[in-house]
């Protein structure tokens, strides 16, 4: 369908960021997940998985069923979203990748709402 004359295009927000990382079982997945909404390092957190990783370590080809968690968080708190990952992961060298992103407006504006301060719920 065509837009009506006049009527603005609507425009993807800048300001937020997907970091991944992955884990070795769900349940780790899981807990990492919550820890991070919990702290209102992130917004929402995506588990899904088994995702099979095919990598080179200690001068082996090895293969691995992960499980893989998309954070969506936002700049500011980027730095310390990828600190907790960091504090409680598992792994001797954890992949974390971090992806600037584009959201629809009202995404982005839950996505701020949902991390940094306390809300009134409590959460």
């Amino acid at each position: 369908s065509s837009m009506s004359e006049g009527e603005p295009p609507v425009c993807l927000e800048r300001g937020l960021v997907e970091i991944r990382t992955t884990f070795g079982s769900r349940d780790a997945a899981l807990a990492c997940a919550e820890r991070l909404v919990r702290a209102r390092l992130a917004g929402c957190v995506q588990v899904d998985g088994p995702v099979v990783s095919t990598y080179a370590w200690q001068g082996a080809i090895e293969r691995a069923d992960e499980w893989r968690c998309t954070c969506k968080t936002t700049d500011a708190a980027r730095d310390a979203c990828v600190a907790a990952i960091l504090a409680d992961h598992p792994y001797d060298t954890p992949q974390i990748v971090a992806v600037p992103v584009e959201a629809s407006p009202s995404y982005a504006t839950w996505v701020n709402t949902s991390v940094g301060t306390k809300s009134p719920e409590g959460l």
